[in-house]
């Protein structure tokens, strides 16, 4: 507690020095970060309140008042028929007000009905230093989380077997995330033409000897934090069986993920790795095939800043933890995609996955 006491402490130091007469936010990630509770009103407002110049408020429904006493604010409950929006700037006639990220339409509509003339900025942006920069207990739950996914992709190549499907593989990898985890975030398992699609999961698809297969997966420890970590493998145990420029392409791909992680340092814009990591992939002949980001944060959120993309100069600081993710895919044949999770250092960064990089 002393922990989410300090976090409060400096985000009303944050919000004073950007000039914000109020923070609101919602429940999830941001709200956890704070007070250390994921607690969920549904449709309800349950919303943390930060001024400058007053201790944190929690305005939340009677019905969930209970579970939030661990927390270091005053709690203000509000019954169903109550206006809770009113209650949250109550005795406030804000001009410059920090939104959370999790506020949906609803709440942010209501809230806006009350603050005529008032201008908004994300909270997640004003709040940046505190929510990008991870603390060493983040980090180590971080790398906690990056040692228990390196031990299911361990255990990959033997459950990639000529004649399964891919939903057969994916549920062998849920049981394995699940020894490790506290719960599954996301599983894909792309073989063949499938693997052309970055964001597919799992299908009927058989596999078959010489088949590339794009294996992303995730899960959430007991503290929140998330592992991130994708390779990719060859059906059947020989890696030359693999269409003809696979394993040239494959080349390319390392060269860049390894560009991409020693450009990892404080000092280094998002979209300067970005570039490292793209530059390669297009001088090489595969740039059209290139078609995401290189990376994004993670912490209590999978996806959160720094992301690491073209068009944002964010400047990168020491303990900042984020994904290197270069992928090729070429529609109707294979794709590929390999990713870790770094945390920059004082003098460069660490990277937290250690599974074998190379193609297996």
């Amino acid at each position: 507690m002393t922990d989410y006491a300090s976090r409060l402490s400096r985000a009303r130091e944050a919000v004073a020095a950007h000039g914000i007469d109020v923070a609101l936010l919602g429940t999830g990630a941001e709200f956890a970060y704070l007070t250390g509770s994921w607690v969920s009103s549904h449709e309800r407002l349950t919303c943390l309140v930060l001024r400058p110049d007053a201790e944190p408020e929690i305005v939340a429904p009677s019905t969930d008042i209970e579970s939030l006493k661990c927390v270091d604010a005053e709690l203000r409950g509000w019954k169903d028929g109550e206006d809770p929006y009113a209650l949250a700037l109550e005795g406030l006639s804000p001009h410059h007000v920090a939104l959370g990220s999790t506020l949906t339409a609803d709440h942010v509509l209501r809230f806006q009905a009350l603050l005529d003339g008032a201008s908004y900025v994300l909270a997640t942006d004003a709040l940046s230093e505190l929510f990008t920069r991870k603390d060493a207990d983040e980090i180590d739950q971080l790398r906690t989380a990056a040692h228990a996914i390196d031990a299911v992709h361990i255990e990959v190549p033997r459950l990639l077997q000529p004649g399964r499907t891919e939903a057969e593989v994916a549920e062998d990898l849920r049981q394995l995330i699940l020894r490790e985890h506290s719960a599954v975030d996301f599983i894909i398992v792309g073989s063949g033409a499938n693997g052309a699609n970055p964001h597919y999961d799992y299908g009927d698809r058989v596999l078959s000897a010489g088949d590339p297969v794009v294996v992303d997966i995730g899960g959430t420890l007991p503290s929140g934090y998330h592992s991130d970590c994708t390779r990719t493998y060859v059906v059947g145990g020989d890696v030359a069986a693999a269409p003809a420029d696979f394993g040239e392409a494959y080349a390319v791909l390392e060269k860049a993920q390894a560009a991409g992680r020693a450009a990892a340092r404080p000092g280094v814009s998002a979209q300067e790795i970005d570039r490292v990591t793209r530059q390669i992939i297009e001088e090489a002949g595969w740039g059209e095939h290139f078609t995401h980001r290189t990376g994004h944060g993670i912490g209590l959120s999978t996806h959160e800043e720094p992301f690491i993309m073209e068009g944002n100069g964010l400047e990168l600081t020491e303990s900042m933890a984020f994904s290197i993710e270069p992928g090729i895919y070429v529609p109707g044949k294979w794709g590929m995609r390999l990713e870790d999770i770094v945390v920059t250092t004082a003098e460069g960064h660490e990277s937290l996955n250690q599974a074998p990089r190379e193609l297996r």
